[in-house]
Parts: C-alpha cells; sequence; structure tokens
C-alpha cells in the first residue's frame, strides 16, 4: 500500500467516510486510492469554495468531519472563505491539500507557493506529511484537532508521500478525550449573577443552541427571571417543543435597544456581542458601558454540561421551561404581491417537520425568522462569518448528512452568484433540495450599508456596483443549465403553488421568487 492509502484507512477507521473533492495532478494517487474505497462516498465540487462549504454544511448536521480533497495553494486559496465560515461556525473539517512532491519544490514549478501560510489564518491546526510513514500519525493529528478544538485542520500532502510505500498496520478509531464544562469559577460567578436580582441576560451559542441545552437554559430562565439570547452560530435547533430564545439584532441601533437593561450578561460558549461592522460615531460593543460579563466555556466546551450543572446551582433542574407551541394555522396566508416577508410568511407555514433551513437570505429572509418559535421543529443553518457564498454549498453538505429530511435553502441572489456551481452538484448527487432566491437584483445589504454610513442617494458608480441588472440574471435558466428543474414565481399564489409541488416531491428545485 501506499501513503494515500493509508490516509483514506485511518479516515474511515475514525468514521469520516464523506470526501469533498476538486482534484488536482498532484493528488492522482489520493483519488486512486479513493477509488478502492467504496466505503468513501465522493461528491465533486466544480469549484473550491463549494467543496469547503459542503463539508462545513456536512459537519454542522453529522456532528463529525468530511474530508475536503484540494489541489495545491491556488485551489486551497479558492476555498478559503468557506473554511472562514466554518471557522466561525467552530465546524470540523479535514482539509488534505496535495502538493508538489517535497524534491520538486526546489525548482518553483508554477504551483508553488506557500500553502503552510495559506491555510494557518482559516484553521485551527496545519500539517504537512514529509513522507508516507509520516502520512498516518499527521492524518491522526489532523482528526484529533478537527474535533478537540472544533476547527478546521489542514493536512498537506506532498505527492511523494502519497504515491511512496507504506507497511500495512492495524488501524483503530482513536479516543476523543470528553469536552470539558466551563471552569467551576465561572460556573459559581453565574450563579450568583442570577441569584442577585439583577437583570440578567444568558447569550448562547454553539452546542448551546441544541434542543437538550435550550431546555436547561429554559429552566434558568423559569427559575431565575433571566432573558434567553441567541448569538450568529452554526446549527440551531428551533420550533415547537423547544425553548425560543430571541436572536440578538443585526441592526446595531435594534441590538442596543434590546439590550439596554441587561446589568449581567452570561455569554454561553462565545465571547459578548458586538456590532457586525463598526460606523462612525456608534459604539462596537452592544452591551451597555457598565454590564457585567460573565465567560461560560467556549467553543471547545461541553456547553450542555455546563448548563447542567449552573442548573444544580441555582436549583433549577425542577423548574418549568417554556417550549414553544406550534401555531403556524394562526400565520397568514398572503395572496398579494410577492415580497419577503409574504415569502417567509409562506414557508413558515409549509415547511415540514424536522425540515433544515439553510440560511443565506441576508436581508430578505429577516421576515421568516419571527416565525421560527411556532413552525414545525427544525434546523436553522445559517452564514456565520459574513464571507457570502456559502447558501448552496451549505446545502449540499447538510443533505448528504440527512438524506431523509428535506433541505430548504433562502438564497439571496448575489450572493448566490459566487457558489453557483453549487446547483449542479445538486442535480449530480440529486439531493432532495428546495433553493428558494430572493430575486432583488442588488446587493440589498450593501445598499443598507451605505446608508448606515449616511449615503442615501446613489450616484452612477454606485448603482453599478450595488445593482445585479443590465443584465438581469436569470435564475430558472441557470438552474436547468446546471440540471436542476426550476419555476418562476412574481406572485404569492405562483409562489405558494411551486412551494407545494417542491415540498412534494423529491430532489432539487429552484424557485427564483422575483420580489
Amino acid at each position: 500500500m501506499n501513503g494515500a492509502d493509508m490516509l483514506c484507512d485511518v479516515l474511515l477507521v475514525n468514521g469520516v467516510d464523506v470526501c469533498f473533492a476538486n482534484p488536482g495532478t498532484s493528488e492522482m494517487h489520493f483519488v486512486a486510492a479513493l477509488d478502492r474505497k467504496p466505503q468513501m462516498r465522493c461528491v465533486l465540487g466544480l469549484f473550491e469554495g463549494v467543496v469547503t462549504g459542503a463539508a462545513d454544511g456536512y459537519a454542522r448536521m453529522a456532528d463529525k468531519p468530511a474530508v475536503t480533497l484540494l489541489h495545491t495553494g491556488p485551489g486551497l486559496a479558492n476555498g478559503l472563505a468557506n473554511m472562514h465560515n466554518a471557522r466561525r461556525a467552530h465546524t470540523p473539517m479535514i482539509n488534505v491539500v496535495g502538493d508538489h512532491a517535497t524534491y520538486h519544490l526546489q525548482y518553483d514549478a508554477p504551483l508553488t507557493s506557500d500553502i503552510d501560510g495559506l491555510a494557518r489564518p482559516m484553521s485551527a491546526w496545519v500539517g504537512r506529511a514529509t513522507a508516507a510513514e509520516r502520512v498516518r500519525g499527521v492524518t491522526e493529528e489532523a482528526y484529533l484537532a478537527s474535533i478537540a478544538r472544533r476547527g478546521v485542520a489542514t493536512m498537506i500532502l506532498p505527492a511523494d508521500a502519497a504515491w511512496g510505500e507504506v507497511e500495512p498496520e492495524e488501524l483503530n478509531a482513536l479516543t476523543v478525550p470528553d469536552a470539558p464544562a466551563a471552569s467551576a469559577e465561572s460556573i459559581m460567578a453565574a450563579a450568583a449573577a442570577l441569584s442577585s436580582g439583577k437583570k440578567v441576560g444568558i447569550f448562547l451559542s454553539g452546542t448551546a443552541l441544541r434542543a437538550d441545552a435550550l431546555e436547561l437554559a429554559g429552566k434558568l430562565a423559569a427559575k431565575t427571571g433571566a432573558v434567553l439570547f441567541s448569538q450568529t452560530s452554526g446549527r440551531s435547533e428551533r420550533g415547537a417543543g423547544r425553548v425560543a430564545v430571541r436572536p440578538v439584532p443585526y441592526v446595531l441601533e435594534m441590538a442596543v435597544a434590546a439590550l439596554a437593561d441587561i446589568q449581567v450578561a452570561i455569554c454561553v460558549g462565545k465571547g459578548e456581542p458586538v456590532a457586525f461592522f463598526a460606523y462612525p460615531g456608534k459604539p462596537s460593543t452592544l452591551l451597555p458601558k457598565d454590564c457585567a460579563v460573565i465567560q461560560l466555556g467556549d467553543s471547545a466546551s461541553n456547553l450542555r454540561l455546563s448548563l447542567e450543572q449552573l442548573c444544580s446551582e441555582v436549583g433549577a433542574h425542577t423548574a418549568k421551561p417554556v417550549l414553544a407551541s406550534l401555531k403556524t394555522h394562526e400565520i397568514g396566508e398572503p395572496t398579494d404581491a410577492l415580497h419577503p416577508d409574504s415569502i417567509g410568511q409562506m414557508v413558515a407555514r409549509r415547511l415540514p417537520e424536522n425540515a433544515i433551513i439553510c440560511d443565506e437570505s441576508i436581508t430578505s429572509g429577516r421576515g421568516f425568522a419571527q416565525f421560527a418559535s411556532v413552525m414545525q421543529p427544525h434546523d436553522h443553518v445559517p452564514l456565520t462569518g459574513g464571507a457570502i457564498g456559502e447558501g448552496i454549498p451549505l446545502s449540499i453538505g447538510a443533505a448528504i448528512a440527512c438524506p431523509d429530511r428535506k433541505v430548504v435553502l433562502l438564497q439571496a441572489d448575489g450572493s448566490g452568484m459566487y457558489t453557483v456551481q453549487g446547483l449542479w452538484t445538486q442535480a449530480r448527487e440529486n439531493l432532495d433540495v428546495v433553493t428558494i432566491v430572493f430575486a432583488n437584483s442588488s446587493y440589498a445589504i450593501l445598499q443598507g450599508e451605505m446608508r448606515n454610513v449616511g449615503v442615501n442617494q446613489f450616484g452612477r458608480n454606485a448603482r453599478a456596483m450595488l445593482d445585479l441588472d443590465r443584465p438581469n440574471l436569470s435564475w430558472c435558466e441557470i438552474a436547468r443549465g446546471m440540471g436542476v428543474e426550476a419555476g418562476r414565481a412574481t406572485t404569492a399564489q405562483e409562489f405558494a403553488r411551486l412551494l407545494d409541488s417542491a415540498l412534494a416531491n423529491k430532489g432539487p428545485f429552484l424557485i427564483e421568487a422575483v420580489i
């Protein structure tokens, strides 16, 4: 066997059995090794941003890493934006990046680059297999790092390490240490704050937004009167039968107003809430200046256990959390013109139980969020790091991780064009994804940001950079050209008819919602 075979075997014995790939010449021995391992599912992405974004979506739903296959430094660079989003989501991911044979690097061939330097800012761990006999150890390090650090691990595989011969070895699954709870000191500080009579906000993130951890947070709220907030995280379990939490608003002024009376902030897993951007004369942090902040664990902590221990400290285990009720019948059925809020209403009314919402709707999907607590139970998988172009890839990964669940993608048109090639992968893999494109023919979020800095009149140059017209995008033609069936809606009735059909059938379908 060779080093590439060893790499595959180490991944498989540890349960890593999906590879999102965009290979090149220097990775052919790894491709050949994957071909000898039918238990590994290989999924081709036509751009590396699709590959890394799909691996992100997969791991968020599967709770284990996928492996990616990328071609040298330029291939890695193409995937960096969605590695950034994965880093912000604290997603376990293993990248295998091919490189020239070690002895060939001295000749500075055209694809030679600083792969280690490119990988480091977006990776929790970077390693290089300098020889075939090092492949096993480096692969095991990469796997452990991705799990223990809940992050991106990037392994560089020189071609001669892949083709070099190694002796077969007996492999066993690695033992991953259990994640620890938050420190005893922080739990005691949080308990004291909850018993102080002050207005306390509990800011949940990461795995604290799963249903079991939410129930514990709900008990704390019921016992102490604390207010529950959520920060943007890789995956949230929402809907009927679960504890509802209030998202920290994106708009700075709204966020500051929502948090104005908080005296103590208990931040579970993530630091205190901050503004997405800086604006002249406006604050960067969202909490009141005199608000005390208690950090309860981080992304690598066992947040459910941390909340359980906090419940014990304040005697909240017997408290009754407030669970959301299914009230989709109370959501109106729009019959007027199609606009973002009417789309949100129609999706909320119809979303099937246990569906997965992938969300890169940016500005247009905010009307949907207000219905989250009264809908069928579902998972919400959003854009985390602000690097647009992840919606379509997220839907690919989520659908492969959960083939028995309906995936609905809320997709802004401008950001969708960054990784539109992912529609081809949806079609090739016959994934059960309904893609809803909010077709407003503009970068609407950037128009809003221009207004936030005081520019309300857009001239010719600004419009040229912020509008998506001349020509308008034809999403139905784009989708059909990549093998995905599609329909165009300009009214609420047309949208409802298309959505009902898409939800009733399996396989990929795209709705171009003209708003």
